[in-house]
């Protein structure tokens, strides 16, 4: 999502809970139709929004619906034992949408890995399909009683359109079709507004999700609608615009008492960035290792809640 801002100009972000702080702080005061609430969880802290009115929506640029975004530090730490507690969090609030769609254990999940596996920031989903426990083609050949507790998994990751020259919404719905699934969790890439978010956030949402985005390259949807079944979604910050970095560097240097500028923000942005770099998309030195700590971690989250029959130590064993 874009937003406009005088002062600021253009400012990009996917997470629900930063388009409700850039809009209430705006107002003065919380947008109607939207209710959130905080509660920290171990070493994370979980934030839900619910939108509840399309006016609300389309203040913040997203689909009425329920969001979940969960933070914490560990994500970007390299301790094993809080990783896999932040997974655990992360599990649990998965589990709370499939609950919420009312499935049995017994229905089929579809893993979809969004983004391009040969661009590091956004190869997130193919990470995660990488460790996920597929299960769906043991179901066609066990009998119950050995089944163990566990889902019909499968998954898949699409690629992007300039790999295979065919939309992802395309492949996936003809996927779904085929084998039809109960239910989609998809795993993307996303932009946040906040150089601190990066690999540290995670969002779950029950609205669906739109490939590409998070740098402004929109493709086709991936919602109930165009799928025909329910849709979780899934996604990680692993980039941010350079311009919000500078947004951010100009607040501190005002903080801090610094001169005052003879120009808007706006301009100041403008002219450093200006005439190549307006959409500069900027990700950490070490986005190599976030993404194979954060792919494991989320991995490990979602076999979790797919799987009710599996526990922590089982799953973690499974992705070392």
């Amino acid at each position: 999502m874009i937003f406009t801002d005088k002062t600021w100009g253009e400012i990009r972000t996917d997470l629900a809970f930063e388009a409700h702080q850039l809009v209430a702080g705006k107002r003065g005061s919380s947008l109607p139709g939207v209710e959130t609430q905080s509660e920290e969880k171990g070493v994370a802290k979980v934030t839900r929004v619910i939108i509840q009115t399309p006016e609300a929506g389309q203040a913040l640029g997203k689909q009425p619906g329920y969001y979940v975004t969960i933070e914490s530090q560990a994500l970007r730490g390299r301790d094993k034992d809080e990783l896999e507690e932040v997974a655990k969090v992360i599990a649990g609030e998965i589990q709370r949408f499939i609950r919420g769609f009312n499935f049995t254990d017994e229905a089929t999940a579809m893993v979809v890995g969004l983004g391009n596996w040969n661009a590091t920031p956004d190869a997130l989903g193919p990470k995660v399909v990488e460790k996920i426990l597929v299960t769906r083609h043991l179901f066609q050949s066990s009998p119950p009683e050995k089944r163990g507790g566990l889902r019909p998994v499968c998954a898949v990751s699409p690629g992007v359109l300039g790999i295979t020259g065919i939309e992802t919404k395309e492949i996936v719905a003809g996927i779904v079709q085929r084998i039809k699934p109960s239910f989609v969790l998809v795993i993307d890439a996303l932009a946040s507004r906040n150089t601190n978010r990066m690999g540290s956030t995670v969002q779950i949402a029950n609205t669906g999700i739109n490939p590409g985005s998070g740098i402004g390259n929109r493709r086709l949807g991936l919602t109930a609608e165009s799928l025909g079944v329910p849709v979780i979604a899934v996604g990680v910050p692993t980039v941010v615009e350079a311009k919000t970095i500078i947004y951010d560097a100009l607040e501190q240097i005002s903080g801090l008492g610094g001169p005052p500028l003879q120009e808007s923000r706006k301009e100041v942005v403008d002219r450093v960035l200006s005439p190549f770099f307006q959409d500069l998309i900027v990700t950490p030195k070490e986005i190599d290792v976030l993404i194979q700590d954060i792919s494991r971690a989320l991995a490990g989250a979602i076999n979790l809640a797919l799987h009710p029959g599996v526990t922590a130590e089982e799953v973690f064993r499974y992705l070392e």
